[in-house]
């Protein structure tokens, strides 16, 4: 029995969503005037309304944009504990200053989103606008052919029924947003707040090396996916596999197609080519030292 624990390491804009190609036009051009664009570009508009809504009425990113953090929990040894159940964010007169108090504050912030996060969208949205998202989901996922249901499929796949195998996502913008677009695309469920990293200001190889460091062990394996040059030449220096999605339509690399078969061929090339160098280099040394 393999009891290989797989990282599979996610990129999120074009990647497990669709977003910027549907705003500008590129998702829908790709179709040869079989698609809408202007259907398509308002569809995303919608989209970014509703990201930013959220972002600032419920997880403190108009007061805290300036100051994005590589994940939640960065600022954890800040946070003394104390009770939240009263705290009044609006009157802690919390300032952009580098100072302990105030990170201590954004602190606060910090957990109070991974909090909401854990719950999920429908303990913050009232009724009208729960059925609004429903709809704009299932709108968005007609539009694109499924996209991003069948993104969630692939990530249960991976995830499949072993505890060992998880998903995380790096992706390029700020971190309070990109936790929204979990919760709002509905993959929170799949990817869990503290496996959610902004590259923003460190860079992907900066992320993917505290990865590496998290998963240490014999025993584990890393697989990037994304559509980006900056993921691919992270991995590449990590020599780990990295699956190019291509939107292109009919290409296997996009959703719906792409699926953890696809991703366990990369897997297997890599890994079982580092095994054989590895293999052959312990052969040479046992060889040299008889």
């Amino acid at each position: 029995m393999d009891h290989k624990m797989i990282v599979y390491i996610w990129d999120m804009d074009e990647t497990l969503i669709l977003l910027k190609s549907l705003i500008n036009g590129t998702y829908a051009k790709c179709f040869n005037g079989l698609k809408d664009v202007q259907r398509g570009t308002e569809i995303g508009r919608t989209w970014e309304n509703f990201i930013l809504d959220i972002s600032d009425q419920s997880f403190f990113y108009e007061e805290i944009e300036d100051y994005n953090q590589p994940f939640l929990d960065a600022l954890k040894h800040y946070d003394d504990g104390r009770d939240l159940s009263d705290y009044n964010f609006s009157m802690d007169e919390f300032r952009p200053l580098p100072d302990d108090v105030n990170r201590r504050k954004l602190a606060y912030r910090h957990r109070l989103v991974a909090q909401k996060y854990k719950k999920g969208l429908r303990s913050i949205l009232g009724h009208n606008k729960t059925i609004s998202w429903e709809n704009l989901y299932e709108e968005t996922d007609l539009f694109t052919d499924k996209w991003h249901s069948s993104a969630r499929d692939c990530l249960e796949q991976c995830a499949g029924t072993s505890s060992q195998h998880v998903n995380l996502l790096v992706t390029s913008g700020t971190l309070i947003p990109s936790l929204v677009k979990c919760l709002l695309f509905q993959l929170d469920d799949l990817i869990s707040y503290e496996n959610v990293y902004s590259s923003w200001e460190v860079g992907k190889l900066q992320c993917f090396t505290w990865i590496k460091e998290r998963f240490s062990g014999q025993d584990i394996q890393f697989c990037v996916i994304g559509d980006g040059w900056e993921e691919c030449e992270a991995a590449q220096s990590l020599k780990w596999p990295f699956v190019q999605v291509d939107p292109q339509p009919g290409s296997p690399h996009r959703f719906p197609g792409l699926n953890v078969s696809t991703l366990g061929h990369y897997l297997a090339v890599i890994y079982d080519q580092t095994k054989k160098e590895t293999d052959e280099t312990a052969s040479h040394n046992s060889s040299n030292n008889l």
